[in-house]
């Protein structure tokens, strides 16, 4: 399973495995990595999986990305040790909220974020490839609260990584800050910015363009630029797909997002063979990715602070993943949409390629006032109490569901 990057303009382009994609993070060209090609989940496969456990699940889905460099009977107890703390069996359960909607619940790892249910698998995936290697790397990341704190919980105490994360100061939920902050591991520094999160990713990006810089300090990343976060968000859409009646059965996905990385996850899904129907984008009042749905115009606004705010970002970095498949894997093309992009603040989409992402994707935007109305109604209806980026996803799937008669399922 060869690795390229969405800017690498060679003919051919370079071919990178798995250990190495995993390690940079981010292409040395600045780009993103992508699977030279996707694997399949056939009918078969999909059927297969139903009733099997979260980590038996994570076992298949993974396992073609990873190129063999680890030993298969390895990379399951990997699994199961990434998962065993987990506060639900189920890991990953599924809540009905009535009429066809389900919640799929992702906070029942060590930091209550999403975020865990990839980056306490990558950590030890790091820790491995680290010691098969001999090699020692610094991950620096930037966070709008979620990551920041998995990823410390993934990494802290590992021998062979230092991790840094870099947040916006005062607009990230106390709880994360603290759990950011309070770890005693030698390993883990937390650095407050005056800023936003995007002038946080910029800091990150400036230090991975830096090539002298990079290679001295062996950078890496854990944001989820690297592909390997992607990946292991995959599992928790093909084990909602399956018990939800999959492959015979369809249904769809509504997924609150900033950074496009965690919708970006379902579309693979989808292109790995899970009859997804439909995938609704749910936004905040930072609405990039809602108004490029609505107008085919990506134009950066300013940073607003919300009652979400790990959601607050103006710059999808991983939408240059899905550019790439818009551009038909032009990656010059890529390299020129996003150097426009951030010269001009807009970047460049022609409207074919706008109507085939609107095939592909719908998107919603839920500001303050309708996320408290949704936590109002969601628990009113059902006593479940959900938090303000939980009830955008509730909110935007009750906008933008298709067909009444296919469940959709809200992260």
């Amino acid at each position: 399973m060869p690795y390229l990057s969405t800017r690498d303009r060679r003919q051919p382009p370079e071919r990178v495995l798995f250990d190495a994609v995993l390690r940079d993070g981010l292409a040395h060209d600045g780009g993103l990595y992508l699977p030279a090609e996707w694997p399949v989940l056939s009918a078969a496969d999909l059927t297969a999986l139903r009733g099997k456990s979260y980590a038996e699940i994570a076992l298949r889905v993974t396992t073609p990305f990873l190129d063999g460099i680890v030993a298969p009977a390895q990379w399951e107890k990997m699994i199961a040790d990434s998962y065993a703390g987990f506060d639900d069996p189920e890991i990953a359960p599924l809540k009905a909220l009535g009429d066809g909607f389900w919640l799929e619940e992702l906070f029942h790892g060590p930091t209550l974020a999403f975020k865990d249910y990839a980056l306490q698998l990558v950590g030890k995936l790091f820790e491995y490839v680290l010691e098969q290697r001999r090699a020692r790397v610094t991950i620096i990341g930037a966070t709008s609260g979620d990551t920041g704190s998995a990823a410390i919980a993934g990494c802290s105490g590992a021998e062979l990584v230092d991790i840094f994360m870099l947040y916006p100061k005062g607009r990230i939920s106390e709880v994360q800050r603290r759990q950011m902050t309070t770890v005693a591991a030698a390993n883990v520094h937390a650095i407050a910015v005056d800023g936003n999160f995007d002038d946080c990713q910029d800091l990150v990006k400036a230090m991975f363009a830096d090539l002298p810089f990079r290679r001295d300090l062996n950078l890496s990343a854990v944001n989820s630029i690297n592909w390997a976060r992607i990946m292991a968000q995959i599992v928790y859409y093909v084990a909602a797909a399956v018990a939800l009646g999959a492959p015979e059965r369809k249904l769809g996905f509504a997924v609150p997002t900033g950074n496009f990385g965690n919708v970006f996850a379902c579309h693979v899904a989808r292109r790995m063979g899970v009859p997804i129907s439909e995938i609704v984008i749910a936004t905040n009042r930072n609405d990039i990715l809602t108004r490029f749905f609505e107008t085919g115009r990506m134009s950066m606004g300013a940073v607003e602070a919300s009652l979400s705010p790990s959601m607050d970002i103006q710059v999808a970095s991983n939408f240059e993943r899905f550019y790439f498949e818009l551009k038909r894997g032009d990656a010059g093309a890529v390299a020129e949409g996003v150097a426009a992009f951030r010269k001009t603040g807009t970047l460049p989409v022609t409207e074919a390629e706008w109507r085939e992402a609107c095939n592909a994707f719908t998107a919603a935007r839920v500001d303050d006032d309708g996320t408290l109305a949704e936590i109002k109604a969601t628990h009113a209806a059902t006593g479940i109490v959900l938090d303000p980026h939980s009830a955008i996803a509730v909110a935007a799937a009750k906008a933008k569901r298709r067909d009444p008669d296919l469940p959709m399922v809200a992260l």
